[in-house]
């Protein structure tokens, strides 16, 4: 591992990654290749996680090379100085800001969405100048596989590799001296980053997860509701950071959405969504056994059925759930279940949502546009989108980041650029004229001159 560092420092002091030429020849590298493997990489998904061809490229291959389309178009534009003001006491001056990057970036990517966790933060490492160690999940082997095989033929090592293995590999990962780390995983994991990152005082971002609500209030278009949130919370089976994580539902609408909510999962996934070869598995046994676990002893009013030679579980909906009590309030459910709690104000669904951690997260289905504002405005969270789910994720000039325990930092588009960069601050003085003031003596004029630049 330290050599790894050692030879990327190497060939990024060199200066090869830093002309915008070498960047843009990059991106159309990957482009290609991505465009090229699409088959290799969405059989890849499947293995790992069952995900259709459809799926894999909505929600990964074609995220990818939007991102990478999106850099390309606007690189330049993002790695330019910019120019600020001065203030007069600074005169004759010019100010800029320059990015540039930091060095050596290390990725360590999860497993639920294997690939576009990846190469997302790759494309803005990239763009922005870095070279980059890629450290992937062990529990997506297949996409592992196949993207180190995609990388390694268009990048050479000193500049792009990728790493696998488990928790000691990462262990070792984290306790070197890296320019940057990007994690994205679990908030637990994301304590011992930080922890580790500490040691060398290296800058992190984090993209975490948490409980994100839904709040559907007793003006929405339940219908429409119904459908945008089974799309969030069956898309990967509901193994998405962003999903819909539990319900927060006017009590006079409820028995309607459960009906249309009921109608929306047949229209997609069928009858029997447990055997329905197109909807993704859990991605192990023992994430299969935590998820049936939460059910124990729950009202359950749809779905509840699992297939376990398959590893699905059908869309399920909890009724008459204790957020005290109720295993699936405790932990970030990750899974195709959503449990519902009744509200009658939003007095109560503020008070419940700003109790807890901050989210990823937050989803808002009204009709009233007072109702939005405030709910938008009194609850803290990564990210908001109003009377829809997950979409928010697809728009690259809104960073997507958490905060709070949801994470820190964000990326997407020029966000990703910049977190990728220092903004290196730059006074360039002229010399053809040299201002006494700040000289000593400070006699009473000078004082008074600069008392009158400085007030």
């Amino acid at each position: 591992m330290q050599q790894i560092l050692e030879k990327q420092r190497r060939y990024f002091m060199s200066g090869a990654t830093r002309p915008l030429s070498f960047r843009r020849d990059a991106l159309k590298r990957l482009q290609s290749a991505l465009r090229e493997r699409e088959k290799g990489l969405t059989e890849a998904l499947h293995a790992d996680l069952g995900k259709s061809p459809a799926e894999s490229y909505m929600c990964e291959i074609g995220l990818c090379l939007n991102s990478v389309r999106e850099a390309l178009h606007h690189l330049r534009k993002w790695s330019a100085p910019k120019r600020v003001s001065t203030p007069l006491a600074q005169f004759p001056a010019v100010a800029r800001i320059v990015p540039e990057p930091y060095g050596v970036a290390l990725i360590i990517s999860p497993w639920n969405y294997p690939l576009l966790l990846s190469l997302d933060p790759l494309i803005s490492a990239l763009a922005a100048g870095n070279c980059c160690v890629l450290r992937f999940s062990r529990h997506a082997p297949h996409t592992a596989k196949e993207l180190t095989e995609l990388l390694s033929a268009i990048f050479p090592p000193e500049y792009v590799t990728t790493v696998g293995g488990g928790t000691d590999v990462a262990e070792q990962l984290l306790a070197l001296p890296f320019d940057t780390i990007f994690f994205t995983g679990s908030p637990s994991v994301g304590r011992r980053v930080m922890q580790a990152a500490a040691a060398n005082l290296v800058p992190v971002t984090l993209e975490l997860g948490g409980k994100s609500p839904c709040i559907v209030d007793d003006t929405a278009n339940i219908p429409l509701a119904a459908r945008r949130i089974a799309f969030g919370k069956t898309l990967n089976a509901g193994q998405t950071c962003v999903a819909p994580d539990y319900l927060l539902i006017h009590r006079s609408v409820k028995e309607r959405f459960i009906q249309k909510y009921a109608a929306a999962i047949r229209g997609m996934l069928g009858e029997h969504p447990a055997d329905n070869p197109d909807f993704t598995h859990i991605v192990s046994e023992r994430h299969f056994e935590r998820l049936q676990g939460l059910l124990s002893g729950e009202n359950i009013r749809l779905g509840g059925r699992m297939n376990s030679a398959t590893l699905r579980m059908e869309p399920t909906l909890l009724d008459e759930v204790d957020p005290a009590t109720s295993p699936c309030m405790q932990e970030e459910i990750f899974g195709p279940i959503l449990p519902m709690i009744p509200f009658d104000s939003l007095d109560e669904v503020e008070q419940f949502v700003r109790s807890r951690p901050k989210p990823l997260a937050c989803y808002i289905f009204t009709s009233n546009r007072r109702n939005e504002q405030r709910l938008i405005g009194s609850i803290s969270s990564g990210g908001v989108c109003i009377n829809d789910t997950i979409m928010h994720l697809a728009v690259p000039n809104l960073p997507f980041g958490g905060v709070g325990q949801s994470g820190m930092g964000a990326y997407h588009g020029v966000t990703g650029f910049n977190t990728f960069s220092h903004a290196k601050g730059v006074l360039s003085r002229f010399t053809f004229l040299d201002l006494p003031f700040r000289y000593a003596p400070i006699t009473a004029w000078k004082e008074k001159v600069l008392r009158f630049f400085l007030r």
